[in-house]
């Protein structure tokens, strides 16, 4: 089974758990995003809801798992990100709307390789 790190990463394009100020905003993205990550196959968990945060177009992960995170959002809500812990990894990519978005990911870890889909809602 893939670290639950390495679905984290998936995660990350939708989570919620920074905070956030709209008003603030330099994107129309950014903001608290609540992510749904649901494995299709692979030896994953089924399911996992991570929290994330978009500033300045940036994808952030603010929780305790140690992850690498790097993603961005583009002018058109463009998504691509990346999630690493140790010799596990994560991709995802999709596309944000500004309250909702979805996509899908494909991560590699000690148990194989494990892939799907994510859905995402503004928090």
């Amino acid at each position: 089974m893939i670290a639950r790190s390495v679905i984290v990463a998936c995660s990350i394009i939708s989570a919620t758990t920074l905070v956030g100020h709209r008003a603030l905003a330099a994107t129309p993205f950014d903001g608290d995003w609540s992510v749904l990550i649901l494995t299709d196959n692979g030896q994953c968990e089924r399911a996992y809801r991570y929290g994330l945060a978009i500033r300045d177009g940036q994808v952030l992960y603010g929780g305790d798992a140690a992850v690498n995170v790097s993603g961005r959002v583009s002018g058109n809500g463009a998504v691509t990100v990346r999630v690493s812990a140790g010799s596990q990894s994560a991709q995802g990519s999709g596309r944000l709307s500004r309250a909702q978005g979805s996509g899908k990911w494909r991560g590699t870890g000690s148990s194989g390789s494990c892939s799907g889909i994510w859905s995402a809602e503004r928090r």
